[in-house]
């Protein structure tokens, strides 16, 4: 049976209103509400039903960031993850910390650990880079299955539904592979009270990217972090000729 690893992100809350910081280096992250990344909750429920369906022999999941990732490991545990590694990363650095750090800790992580299936979402909702996925395949030289919506496992190859532009494509990757979930791949489970106090006694190791020989110097400088625009109020006019007037006006017709 296959062994998954499994990418989660500690993310702020999807429901949280972000402030930018006073320097515009950054967004406030002190005192605010973190969860995991809504992607990777579904990559993880993926993962456990693969083992539930006695496709997985084990899953492992993973976090790189700072000690408050441990918190978005333990929820993983919840959910009923084996066992967890905390890459730790302290946070001067993790605010210059990109896919590509992330691609090359996890591509370490698959190897030591001879993981079959590396599962991520396809996207965090803080950065929205959609590149983790992709670039850890390129350094495992792995064959990928991005935005997937549905995943069945047939010998040794799965057969993946990934939602595209123009619909649905399927596509038949063979193991080991790496997979992004989508959306629409499956209801992530709540974590329960019994599995909450379980995940505690459940192991959770700690390391860092040295350990793994992987380099994470800064790759990028933040030059400005700004707020969106403020949206113009709208106005009601009193028919369609004064609306065509008014588009033509602001150069939009």
């Amino acid at each position: 049976m296959a062994r998954v690893l499994v990418g989660v992100k500690r993310v702020i809350d999807y429901a949280v209103k972000i402030r930018v910081k006073p320097d515009k280096k950054g967004v406030v992250t002190e005192g605010v509400k973190h969860s995991m990344n809504p992607f990777d909750e579904i990559a993880v429920e993926e993962a456990v039903k693969m083992k539930e369906k006695k496709l997985a022999s084990e899953v492992v999941a993973v976090s790189c960031g700072p000690s408050q990732a441990q918190e978005t490991l333990r929820t993983a545990l919840a959910m009923g993850v084996d066992r967890a590694i905390h890459v730790e990363v302290p946070a001067g650095e993790y605010e210059t910390l990109q896919p590509i750090h992330i691609s090359k800790i996890l591509a370490k992580l698959a190897q030591e650990e001879k993981a079959d299936i590396v599962i991520l979402g396809k996207q965090a909702i803080d950065d929205d880079s959609n590149q983790t996925a992709q670039m850890t395949a390129g350094v495992l030289d792995w064959p990928q299955a991005t935005f997937a919506s549905k995943i069945e496992k047939k010998d040794s190859e799965l057969h993946v539904t990934r939602e595209i532009d123009g619909g649905l494509e399927n596509i038949k990757v063979k193991l080991p592979a790496v997979l992004s979930a989508d959306l629409r791949l499956n209801e992530p489970r709540y974590a329960t009270l019994p599995n909450i106090m379980k995940a505690k006694k459940k192991p959770l190791k700690k390391i860092t990217p040295k350990d793994l020989g992987v380099d994470i110097s800064p790759r990028i400088e933040i030059i400005s972090v700004e707020e969106p625009p403020v949206r113009q109020a709208g106005s009601v006019v009193p028919d369609v000729d004064t609306l065509i007037s008014k588009l033509k006006e602001s150069g939009h017709v």
